[in-house]
């Protein structure tokens, strides 16, 4: 198993799969990565030379924006957008879904578990709710 940039990446896969695993990249900027880098295409982790975890590490310390500090900016844009007042920065803070998904149905992930609000009409229910 490989470190890059402190994040073990696995050893059995390809290195255009296992590159994923570093936050930040996808698969587009893996394939870019691997072909800055020249790494041959469908090398698999564990077979990679120490220059070619050096060049990937280069490569990625200079060109890209991955794990620690791509956290810390999103974080902050997402701190920003609170600040403002933003309508983006307003469901972010209610923990409802920001890209214009319904919310009448199907917004679960961002909601939480479903919550019935309303009366009991069942008076053991009721004393046993107000425990």
């Amino acid at each position: 198993m490989p470190r890059i940039l402190g994040i073990d990446i696995p050893g059995r896969k390809r290195i255009e799969y296992s590159l994923r695993y570093i936050y930040g990249i996808g698969p587009s900027k893996a394939l870019e990565i691997i072909e800055k880098a020249g790494v041959p295409l469908g090398l698999k982790t564990d077979d990679l030379t120490d220059k070619h975890i050096a060049a990937i590490t280069k490569i990625l310390q200079d060109d890209y924006i991955v794990e620690g500090d791509l956290r810390r900016q999103v974080a902050s844009d997402i701190r920003r957008l609170q600040a403002v007042g933003s309508y983006r920065g307003i469901r972010h803070r209610r923990g409802l879904p920001v890209r214009g998904q319904r919310t009448k149905t199907n917004a679960r992930t961002r909601k939480g578990r479903k919550l019935t609000v309303g009366a009991i009409r069942d008076k053991t229910q009721r004393k046993l709710a107000g425990n």
